[in-house]
């Protein structure tokens, strides 16, 4: 699957994607660091790539509808103050559950033992 990593994320963040099998690119190596939210959702609309960030304003389904393209949207909430073994912890979880569920079409929203899932409805 092809995924872009937001701005938050790091290359420990990219190799974990890459060893899981998956194509990534970061908003870092594409020189979009800075880049509204709407530029970097079109930006995965158009390259048909899984949007992953920490920045809860994506979970906004009204103004970043899961619908494809993008091939899905998967929003990272590790909590106040938290690790990296946490963030990390949350990835690999996002991980595992992409290896059994497709996330296109979808909103996930991983936090700590769940992911929160808002699948786009017919019409949405």
């Amino acid at each position: 699957m092809k995924f872009k990593l937001d701005e938050n994320f790091g290359a420990r963040t990219q190799r974990l994607f890459q060893e899981a099998g998956h194509e990534v690119e970061t908003v870092r190596d594409e020189g979009l660091q800075g880049a509204s939210d709407s530029t970097l959702y079109e930006a995965c609309r158009s390259e048909h790539r899984c949007l992953v960030s920490l920045d809860v304003d994506f979970a906004d389904v009204f103004r970043f509808p899961p619908k494809p393209p993008p091939a899905g949207i998967v929003v990272v909430r590790p909590g106040r103050n938290a690790s990296l073994t946490l963030l990390e912890s949350l990835v690999k979880q996002a991980l595992g559950a992409i290896e059994r569920m497709h996330v296109d079409g979808q909103l996930w929203v991983v936090e700590t033992g769940r992911i929160r899932i808002h699948q786009a409805e017919e019409g949405e």
